[in-house]
């Protein structure tokens, strides 16, 4: 008897969820109540477990793949033994015997949430003749909100690629065949006889692209890979090759465009997913906020020097470098505290205070700007608040934030004074009403009891909706942040 496995029913505020981890595979025994997968909502983790003793015969839904309620994500066959494969899952197959057996298995985007249209194929990590293991991460598919890691569910051998990197592709659409049982020699024979006809189709999608953008002639460049395949330092090596040759005359076989263009070259490449939803989550707070800035700045020597003088006893004590960001963090929580209205939201036609303090830290990563949640800030040390800005800038730089991560947070702070900026108006991250800005530290002449010093400044850059916030609040916001950092004690002291 087959029994399903389902997704338990979600809540009507969750309108999809995730598949976290396996904790058994196609072909393990398992019994009653073992917990076979994970699956991860915005909220909470769920738990699914076997109903009966049997043997998993089929997993539908790899981790990384976006669910529904009550959809179908396995299979368990009751009894000891799996059974064999059915005839109609290898239609190419010609003969039952099980040794030297070979059967296709399609690889599908995963199932795509409902606020989610499509998705675009953003790297492969195999290529067509490629032998590959089960659980093997063969391709990351990217939407608007985070990239799925579409696994390899078998052994076997990458037998056609059917959607390239850059392809937009639709939930459990076709992108994919793997051939089990056969080996990366017995690759399917068709892709010799396609090579002569276009040195394309030997190359791998990334190496394809990578040469699209650099405007390079594939059968000009030297493979050094297996059986004479290009890759990517093949083709970088060539563009450094170019570079350091002298200018040749143009050819005369070259197209119109190019002999328009002469030595200057462009090209055009797609938005991803992330910088698209970037580009309207920033347009729209643009459009849909009273948004006003306010300036000021700071004297950091007392913080600096204050660094200075306990850095390395911090770094022995916590395991954690003592940075400038867990001071920005302490002050401005504590500015939230004093001002309500900062640590508030506009939802219609009401106001939302929130009682609690979850901080959205800025984030620079290869695939743009992201604002995950450092949450509860105001019960963390200096040394958490520190290791835990730090485990975020990793995962972001790896792409391994989650949903839940980047969701939430009450209030934002970036510094862009890592890059160099000395005054910039930051742009409210919705639904929040307000972020602040830190910039370049700078050695300036000023004024001090009536005597000129060079002191190390910083200004800070407060941007805020006005429908909610008024001037008053939104200085006297600004000046307590300053007032904290230009004297540290402050903190401490709850003064």
């Amino acid at each position: 008897m087959t029994t399903e496995i389902k997704v338990p029913v979600l809540p009507e505020s969750v309108a999809d969820a995730s598949v976290a981890t396996w904790h058994v595979a196609v072909g393990d025994k398992v019994s009653r109540d073992q917990n076979l997968v994970d699956i991860e909502t915005d909220k909470v983790v769920l738990e699914v477990v076997a109903p009966d003793d049997g043997v998993v015969t089929e997993i539908l839904e790899e981790e990384g793949a976006t669910v529904l309620g009550e959809q179908l994500i396995a299979k368990i066959e009751a009894g000891d033994a799996a059974p064999a494969p059915k005839a109609d899952s290898a239609p190419a197959e010609s003969s039952e015997a099980p040794a030297g057996e070979t059967k296709t298995v399609q690889i599908k985007v995963p199932v795509l949430p409902e606020s989610v249209a499509d998705a675009t194929i953003a790297t492969w990590h195999v290529q067509e003749g490629q032998a590959v293991s089960r659980d093997e991460n063969l391709v990351d598919v990217e939407t608007d909100k985070v990239v799925l890691e579409v696994v390899s569910p078998e052994d076997g051998v990458i037998s056609k690629v059917i959607a390239p990197e850059g392809e937009t592709v639709l939930g459990e659409q076709l992108i994919a065949e793997i051939t089990v049982g056969a080996s990366a020699a017995a690759a399917p024979a068709e892709a010799a006889p396609e090579s002569s006809d276009s040195s394309d189709e030997v190359l791998s999608p990334s190496v394809r692209r990578l040469i699209s953008e650099k405007g390079l002639d594939a059968s000009k460049i030297t493979g050094t890979g297996k059986n004479g395949r290009v890759t990517k330092e093949d083709v970088e090596n060539f563009v450094k090759a170019q570079a350091s040759a002298p200018k040749a005359a143009p050819a005369a076989s070259a197209t119109p465009s190019a002999q328009v263009l002469g030595e200057r070259t462009q090209k055009r490449v797609p938005m991803t997913r992330l910088r698209k939803t970037i580009a309207n989550r920033l347009l729209e707070a643009k459009n849909s906020t009273a948004m006003l800035t306010t300036f000021n700045e700071i004297n950091m020597k007392p913080i600096m020097d204050l660094r200075k003088q306990y850095k390395d006893v911090f770094e022995e004590r916590h395991g954690a470098r003592l940075g400038f960001m867990s001071f920005y963090v302490k002050a401005v929580v504590e500015a939230l505290k004093r001002f309500p209205a900062v640590n508030a939201s506009i939802d219609g036609d009401d106001i939302v205070y929130h009682n609690y303090f979850d901080v959205s830290i800025a984030v620079s990563t290869p695939r743009g700007l992201v604002t995950p949640v450092l949450r509860d800030c105001d019960k963390m040390s200096f040394a958490e608040i520190e290791n835990g800005i730090r485990e975020l800038a990793i995962k972001g730089r790896d792409g391994k934030l989650t949903v839940e991560e980047m969701q939430g947070g009450n209030f934002t702070v970036t510094n862009g004074g890592v890059f160099g900026s000395l005054l910039s108006t930051p742009i409210i991250n919705l639904p929040q009403t307000a972020i602040l800005g830190m910039h370049k530290i700078q050695d300036r002449p000023m004024a001090v009891d009536g005597k000129v010093e060079i002191l190390p400044m910083m200004y800070l850059a407060l941007s805020y909706d006005h429908r909610l916030i008024d001037g008053k609040e939104s200085v006297g916001f600004l000046v307590t942040i300053k007032e904290l950092l230009e004297d540290p004690t402050r903190l401490l002291l709850d003064v």
